[in-house]
């Protein structure tokens, strides 16, 4: 929770400087490239790189039959396979760039996910969703920063920008997991062995 208002103190401080408006979602390599930035949506693109970079790599190293994967042992009862892990993530990072945008997602997810059963479509449908919220966040002119919209969680409005942290915060709460996941499986996590 800490880190989420951090975050947010640090956006809206940026937001008051003028900024050039974004002309194209930059991705996950570029983004990472340099931590220089002068608006909100690219501090967003550096964040959501980092977070990317982890989500994703925890899902390439998990073998695809232990996608099913659920731990044992201790108070998992209920809990999401890992399959179910990288779809949530997914849902979530469309979902908020819906919000954030007001563009479609290029898939219906509901009707999507549940027929998505390899690594190979999880993974995509993981990156894919992270290229969606990259290029939603990348579309918002300034102006719209603090415009409040539908939140995503149930009745009410947010500003808009509080959404850019979605992709990032929930990704990396979630990451969490997928590292439990992987080391009960003897899998030490790509951004572990750095």
């Amino acid at each position: 929770m800490r880190t989420l208002v951090a975050l947010l103190a640090t956006s809206l401080a940026l937001a008051q400087a003028p900024a050039p408006t974004p002309t194209a979602a930059p991705t996950a390599a570029s983004a990472a490239s340099g931590l220089e930035a002068s608006s909100p949506q690219q501090i967003f693109a550096i964040a959501v790189a980092g977070a990317e970079g982890m989500v994703v790599g925890a899902a390439e190293a998990m073998p695809e039959d232990r996608f099913g994967f659920v731990p044992a042992g201790g108070d998992f009862k209920g809990v999401r396979t890992f399959a179910e892990l990288v779809k949530h993530v997914a849902s979530a990072n469309y979902m908020a760039a819906e919000r954030i945008s007001g563009l479609k997602p290029p898939l219906d997810v509901a009707q999507t996910l549940p027929t998505l059963k390899s690594k190979a479509e999880l993974v995509q449908l993981l990156k894919d969703s992270f290229a969606f919220a990259r290029k939603a966040v990348a579309g918002v002119k300034d102006e719209g920063l603090y415009e409040q919209v539908p939140s995503p969680f149930g009745p009410g409005t947010v500003p808009r920008m509080l959404l850019f942290f979605i992709p990032v915060a929930h990704s990396v709460d979630h990451y969490g997991q997928m590292v439990i996941y992987l080391r009960h499986n003897g899998i030490v996590p790509p951004a572990s062995r750095k």
